[in-house]
């Protein structure tokens, strides 16, 4: 069994090298190939192996964003998001450089694919893409730097002994003060090893927060089937 991931480059993974090597030779006939041999960089992604485990990163991809938004010479932050803060549609003045603000989101977003740890925060700045302001700014830059101290955090796979699924799920009950509706999370595990997690404001108001871990608890189950 084989995957092929294709956009610009491709990605061969398997547990059969002969079998790439005549993947890659039936490919060659075909079309012209440079075979770059082991897995490093693809796509904004680093990858380090040692025998044991493989560490994606986005090292060089934080640092781009981060001249990008002048932000290298800030401080650093040790969160990613401030306790309690409450953003809103209209707790501050517009932003003067709205364009700004959607892009450096959207060039998060794209991080979130290696860093768990800021979907909460980058699901919370996407809901005020149509019209940010200066507080949703300020919030954005305090998670530009909390990454630029976190450049090489990203994901860890290790062997693992066995197949054991185990998902965690968690709800933030009416924890937008303006519609009242929740965030759900969800990891999930293979082994020790992150396979998927989101982030997501519900579309319903849940009546309780008995109701609201529910619907957190079966989205969970969801994913693991």
């Amino acid at each position: 069994m084989y995957v092929v991931v294709y956009v610009d480059d491709i990605i061969l993974t398997v547990n059969d090298a002969k079998l790439v090597h005549a993947i890659v030779h039936k490919l060659d006939i075909e079309f012209a190939l440079k075979t770059l041999g082991s897995l490093k960089y693809f796509l904004g992604f680093e990858v380090h192996r040692t025998d044991s485990s493989i560490h994606m990163s986005k090292d060089k991809y934080v640092r781009d964003l981060l001249i990008k938004t002048s932000m290298s010479d800030s401080k650093l932050c040790s969160t990613p998001m401030a306790l309690g803060n409450k953003l809103t549609f209209e707790d501050s003045e517009l932003l003067d450089k709205p364009s700004l603000y959607r892009s450096t989101i959207g060039a998060l977003q794209y991080l979130t694919l290696l860093r768990p740890n800021i979907a909460y925060s980058v699901n919370k700045l996407t809901q005020f893409l149509k019209a940010p302001t200066q507080l949703h700014w300020q919030a954005c830059k305090r998670l530009l730097r909390y990454l630029k101290g976190t450049t090489d955090f990203g994901i860890q796979f290790t062997k693992i002994q066995r197949f054991h699924l185990e998902c965690f799920t968690n709800n933030d009950w009416a924890g937008d003060i303006q519609d009242r509706r929740s965030t759900s999370g969800c990891c999930l595990f293979l082994g020790s090893n992150i396979l998927q997690w989101s982030s997501k404001k519900k579309k319903v108001v849940s009546l309780s927060s008995t109701e609201a871990e529910y619907r957190a608890l079966a989205q969970g189950a969801i994913e693991i089937t």
